[in-house]
């Protein structure tokens, strides 16, 4: 299908289709398999989405496949990411606006980041707080170029994690609770300093109380103190 047959001096022989078919083969080629790397996951969590981060979601998921064909879609800690070669981006959508992020940001847009809410372009709850189109676009196409190039995330040397000081009130309750103790114990220091932060940003005695009250639940029942994210 798509040749034709000339016969020449020695008989039959194929010859190639036009200039003009392969271009629209190669082209429906490529929206096929946008739409067909495309997760249903993605679909449902867009469809879920509040009435003003719908048409956010559906604009980027639209300019990153249109501007890398050959992305695809997967949900990790909950929300959309779109991989090539790894993580490409990703983008999120909560009660009262939207972000997106970059894999390797600091490269991807040269110093441009807007940084905060989780994301590189600070809260987005309208298509006018993204970059046009084209920008957008070139930001994906940039970070293929990356991916395909092999550069890695530059990351800082890590550090010595300092040790947590745990408060008196937490200390008291780990002390009637043996699971909760334990656990608090094999976590990181990272994961202790979650919920010792989180018990001290409380600014009223009832909240820390209930605070308190929660992580011993969690504790005891081995959650780090964001386990819904993990």
């Amino acid at each position: 299908m798509g040749m034709k047959a000339d016969r020449g001096r020695t008989g039959w022989r194929r010859t190639k289709p036009p200039a003009t078919f392969r271009r629209s083969f190669r082209s429906a080629q490529k929206r096929y398999l946008a739409m067909d790397s495309r997760d249903p996951r993605i679909d449902a969590y867009i469809d879920k989405a509040a009435d003003f981060a719908r048409p956010i979601l559906r604009h980027v998921r639209e300019v990153v496949h249109a501007a890398c064909p050959e992305v695809g879609e997967t949900m990790k800690w909950s929300f959309p990411h779109f991989e090539y070669k790894g993580t490409l981006c990703s983008m999120a959508a909560f009660k009262e606006h939207c972000t997106l992020g970059f894999w390797n940001a600091e490269q991807v847009l040269g110093g441009r980041s807007e940084g905060g809410a989780m994301g590189h372009f600070g809260r987005i709850t309208r298509l006018e707080d993204l970059p046009p189109r084209r920008v957008l676009a070139g930001y994906v196409k940039r970070a293929v170029s990356l991916k395909d190039a092999g550069v890695k995330v530059k990351r800082a040397p890590r550090r010595a994690a300092a040790e947590v000081e745990v408060p008196e009130d937490l200390a008291a309750a780990l002390k009637r609770s043996a699971k909760a103790r334990k656990a608090f114990e094999g976590f990181s220091p990272s994961h202790r300093r979650e919920y010792v932060e989180w018990i001290l940003e409380a600014k009223r005695e009832a909240t820390r109380a209930k605070r308190l009250a929660q992580t011993v639940e969690w504790l005891a029942q081995g959650k780090a103190r964001n386990w819904k994210y993990l």
